[in-house]
């Protein structure tokens, strides 16, 4: 028999999982098994379970929530986010608040401009595919320019699409990986419907 499958975690390993990722007991000690221990692949298994199920609950309706908000630079900067659960009794998890609170912080720091790659418009992808396209070193082939026009594009998203981001507090994790994670501890479907973000000053 595998190590993986006689592994039995301690309490003390399982309550560090659950700490870190806010996952249920027994799906902590459920991956901690599997991984025979490695926190760090446990963390991804968890990660990746959470996905399934956003994925799963994809079309499900999520319409309670919290607008969530976030100051900043002695009130220089403020943010105002909206996120979404199925059910109010999600909504007033601290887990729940939490993970708002800390999208509002994100965006307060790195001001995406959409929140996903589906709300970025046609000719603005158009835009930037073909600026992209000119910065192609001459003397690449069709596929092979075609290639990195896309591998820049995928890249532009990361830097503009609020879920591709890189979480501002652990850049190991995407901000859609963060929200992942939530769905895979709270059990329900949370998205961000919208945000605001204000600088004092701007227009």
């Amino acid at each position: 028999m595998s190590t993986s499958m006689t592994y039995q975690p301690k309490a003390d390993e399982i309550k560090a999982l659950r700490d870190a990722t806010s996952a249920p007991m027994m799906e902590c000690r459920k991956v901690l098994v599997e991984a025979a221990g490695d926190q760090e692949k446990a963390k991804a298994l968890l990660l990746e379970r959470g996905a399934a199920q956003a994925e799963k609950k994809a079309e499900r309706v999520a319409n309670e929530g919290v607008v969530a908000s976030y100051i900043h630079a002695g009130g220089k900067i403020g943010v105002l986010v909206e996120v979404n659960s199925e059910t109010d009794f999600v909504a007033r998890n601290p887990k729940f608040s939490e993970l708002a609170r800390d999208i509002a912080m994100h965006v307060a720091a790195m001001s995406p401009a959409y929140i996903s790659r589906d709300d970025v418009p046609e000719e603005t992808v158009a835009r930037v595919r073909e600026e992209l396209r000119a910065t192609v070193p001459a003397g690449k082939s069709p596929e092979v320019a075609e290639k990195i026009v896309e591998g820049k594009l995928a890249k532009w998203f990361e830097e503009h699409c609020l879920l591709d981001q890189p979480f501002v507090k652990d850049d190991a994790l995407s901000v859609s990986d963060l929200i992942n994670a939530a769905v895979g501890s709270l059990g329900e479907k949370i998205r961000v419907r919208r945000f605001s973000k204000f600088a004092l000053g701007e227009s």
